[in-house]
């Protein structure tokens, strides 16, 4: 059997697995994943492996399958965000044309999962698999867990939509809620800077826009500066009212070499009089994981391994990945995975075929690799 008709073969298994997982509704909301359905498919299909099903509760489920002794971690979410009504057909049928795969979830990240279980039925070489609900959620239960396991790996490679490029490096992801307090009154009279909450607000905003301008020249591994967003406002009664409240919800993305600390630090005292509360709603860290130093170590040994494996690198990227919790927690780590981050999360959502080929032919290699 020639090498392409290989690949045309896996890349048909890929599809015909995506077809089935697709079919599940993963939907992060409304988190209502169960250890069947889904995960009852993938046990089916994972044979000779040995497969640990765990829920985690509110939605959080993993599946880790592993066959003989390997060196590296393959991991993949298996949620989905909700399908929106733009879509012009039905999310959970996959429909195939000339060059694309589209279906809810076919690009972030199903593709990938579907084409590893093509994978582990295609060979018989040591494979490890880590099949999680929850990265949606932004609440890493199922790699928190999976974290204070134990398990020894190499490396772990995360699916995310990356172009078949292994990505090293990413921003760090931070939400937080903060609420300013005045007092309510008429708006007749001349107003002191901590009477209206919503002028406070105001205030705070226009600070930290000029603070993040000011980060403009920090640099790591091809990003640049901090990225920042004030994603919420609420606040008032109306026009001729003082403010007695007002609640921001903003968000920041820092580069690796950032302390996200320092900055947490920062936005909360950027005017007086200062929040009334200030609370960060979820972290996620940079990928590497570390102060500067430790990162770039991280980068560089990930690097040789992507190289080692034949995995194109591709350059550091705005968006966030669970890759950063595994670095956290003391792995080399970094993300590879079919589809392009632009079609995540849009109506009919696609990934392209020769990605999706690319990537099963380039795990099948390596699980091969593994047991010659």
């Amino acid at each position: 059997m020639s090498v392409e008709l290989d690949r045309s073969t896996l890349l048909d298994t890929t599809l015909a697995h995506l077809r089935a997982l697709v079919s599940y509704d993963t939907r992060n909301p409304p988190r209502e994943i169960g250890t069947g359905g889904i995960f009852d498919y993938l046990r089916e299909h994972l044979p000779g492996f040995e497969v640990k099903v765990t829920d985690h509760g509110a939605g959080a489920v993993t599946l880790y399958a592993v066959r003989g002794k390997p060196n590296y971690l393959f991991n993949v979410h298996l949620d989905t965000v909700p399908d929106s009504p733009h879509w012009t057909q039905d999310p959970h049928v996959l429909k195939v044309t000339e060059d694309r795969a589209i279906g809810l979830g076919a690009c972030d990240i199903k593709g990938a999962a579907a084409a590893l279980v093509a994978v582990a039925n295609a060979t018989a070489g040591d494979m490890a698999l880590l099949l999680s609900t929850d990265e949606e959620a932004n609440d890493p239960r199922c790699i928190d867990a999976f974290l204070k396991e134990g398990h020894a790996y190499e490396a772990v490679i995360v699916a995310e939509p990356t172009r078949g490029e292994a990505v090293l490096a990413h921003r760090g992801i931070h939400s937080v809620q903060i609420r300013f307090t005045g007092q309510a009154g008429h708006a007749s009279g001349e107003l002191r800077p901590s009477d209206s909450a919503l002028h406070q607000a105001i205030r705070w905003g226009g600070a930290a826009l000029d603070y993040v301008d000011r980060q403009s020249h920090e640099r790591f591994g091809g990003l640049t500066g901090l990225r920042f967003n004030v994603g919420r406002v609420e606040g008032g009664i109306k026009a001729n009212m003082i403010a007695p409240t007002a609640d921001v919800r903003f968000g920041f993305r820092p580069l690796p070499s950032m302390n996200p600390d320092h900055l947490l630090e920062t936005f909360r005292t950027l005017v007086e009089p200062q929040p009334e509360s200030y609370t960060e709603l979820f972290r996620g860290v940079s990928l590497p994981a570390g102060d500067t130093a430790t990162a770039e170590t991280r980068r560089l040994a990930a690097r040789d391994i992507a190289d080692e494996l034949g995995i194109p690198v591709g350059n550091a990227v705005n968006f966030w990945t669970e890759a950063a919790l595994f670095s956290a927690g003391g792995y080399i780590s970094f993300v590879y995975g079919p589809g392009d981050i632009a079609q995540a999360h849009t109506a009919d959502e696609w990934v392209a075929l020769d990605q999706l080929q690319q990537y099963a032919q380039t795990i099948y290699e390596i699980v091969n690799r593994g047991s010659a």
